[in-house]
């Protein structure tokens, strides 16, 4: 039977909703071989679906498990998922934030992968900081805090669990309905009432054209609409680092000076845009999510969630114990801090890993002295390699220098926020 579902879309058919939940619940039981899958992914790239496919092969990975229920949280709950980019710790201040303001954030995050950060990674550089919570404890902590940023449980989506590890090794990550499905699978069985997507464009993020970027978005919001969860995407630069830090401690130092007020003015407005959808989605439109950043309230949020989570907010970050700043050689501007490369940059020196079991560096990662646009001097610090492991530091360096270029003169850089759809 699943040959025969193979030849349907390798020639360009249409799966039924009885082929979709049968193929997704006989993966998820393991009563399908993985070449099989193997194949029907490799066609499902290669022929695409259709927006019905895509809502009912979505519809079965969120059956092969458990749906939250979250309507014990007495605030309107609302959550934020990007997809994925170099120096994007907005998640960090923005859950926090969004809860200081009224709403609950359940807020299920997941682990880099190659050049791109995750937003676990970060967090389990604050000692102590669990990552693993029980559904009862997620629920808990919504309750009490109106925040929680932890793994996704094992019970949820476990269909797409499976997939993913098999389209990361066949070459079939890139499929827009598989990616879609994927996010959106894992998002509505959270249980969120409402989504606002963040997907990334550019040379760091895993949609390099606007074009392939607004597809992916327009899907998962149609997908979100389906599933009863009200969803708005943005479509956001990523062709230079969001702020000045990428790694995992360093980004949860400069997520904390965006909670104190402060930080890179890319991340406060980008943590402000999302901010705003989230709460309009909400019902709590009235509210100007600045306000929370510069009374305290969001920073209170934040502190009580590491504490809810096991994590000192006090205590001191992990240092690197390698630390090399590359200077400008000549006089100029910064014309260009290419996203990718920096982030192969910070991988190299231990922030990322290759594989999902990894370990990853705490302390390791880039620091910019100087974004685009910015003038320089022939001496001026223009970055900084942090690693444990001066081994690290000769490819990073190589990467960096070609990532960082000093010019005459600085092209005009896209707007921040490119696109919005609902």
């Amino acid at each position: 039977m699943f040959a025969d579902v193979i030849r349907v879309k390798r020639d360009g058919g249409v799966l039924s909703a009885e082929q979709i939940d049968w193929v997704v619940g006989a993966y998820t039981r393991g009563e399908v071989a993985e070449e099989q899958m193997a194949a029907l992914a490799m066609a499902i790239l290669l022929r695409g679906m259709t927006a019905d496919e895509v809502a009912r092969w979505t519809h079965a990975m969120i059956a092969s498990g458990q749906r939250l229920d979250l309507s014990g949280v007495p605030r309107p709950t609302v959550d934020k998922h990007s997809t994925g980019g170099v120096g994007d710790k907005i998640t960090l201040p923005l859950t926090p934030l969004v809860a200081a303001c009224g709403a609950a954030v359940p807020q299920l995050s997941g682990r880099g992968l190659g050049h791109t950060g995750g937003t676990l990674d970060k967090l389990e550089a604050i000692p102590g900081f669990r990552t693993g919570l029980s559904n009862a404890q997620f629920v808990a902590q919504l309750r009490q805090v109106g925040a929680a940023i932890c793994a996704a449980g094992e019970e949820l989506a476990p269909a797409d669990r499976k997939l993913y590890a098999l389209r990361d090794v066949t070459g079939t990550v890139e499929s827009i309905p598989l990616i879609a499905s994927s996010i959106m699978s894992k998002k509505i069985a959270e249980g969120t009432a409402a989504l606002v997507l963040d997907v990334k464009v550019g040379s760091g993020a895993f949609m390099k054209s606007a074009d392939r970027a607004s597809e992916l978005a327009r899907t998962m919001v149609e997908l979100g609409k389906a599933h009863g969860v009200r969803t708005v995407a943005l479509l956001t630069d990523m062709s230079t680092p969001l702020g000045r830090a990428v790694g995992n401690a360093v980004e949860v130092a400069e997520a904390v000076e965006v909670l104190a007020g402060g930080g890179p003015e890319d991340v406060v407005s980008l943590t402000l845009a999302l901010a705003r959808e989230m709460l309009a989605l909400a019902g709590l439109s009235d509210v100007d999510p600045a306000d929370a950043l510069r009374d305290g309230r969001a920073m209170d949020t934040w502190r009580a969630m590491v504490r809810a989570q096991g994590g000192d907010p006090d205590a001191p970050l992990p240092q690197a114990a390698e630390a090399e700043v590359v200077r400008a050689d000549r006089d100029g501007v910064v014309a260009a801090v290419d996203a990718y490369g920096i982030g192969v940059a910070a991988w190299r020196l231990g922030a990322g890993r290759t594989r999902k079991e990894d370990p990853v560096s705490a302390s390791a990662g880039v620091v910019l002295h100087r974004k685009p646009g910015d003038p320089v001097r022939a001496g001026d610090p223009l970055y900084e390699l942090r690693t444990d492991d001066p081994g690290r530091l000769p490819a990073a360096l190589a990467l960096a220098a070609e990532a960082v270029v000093v010019a005459d003169a600085a092209p005009a850089r896209p707007p921040l926020v490119m696109d919005r759809l609902d």
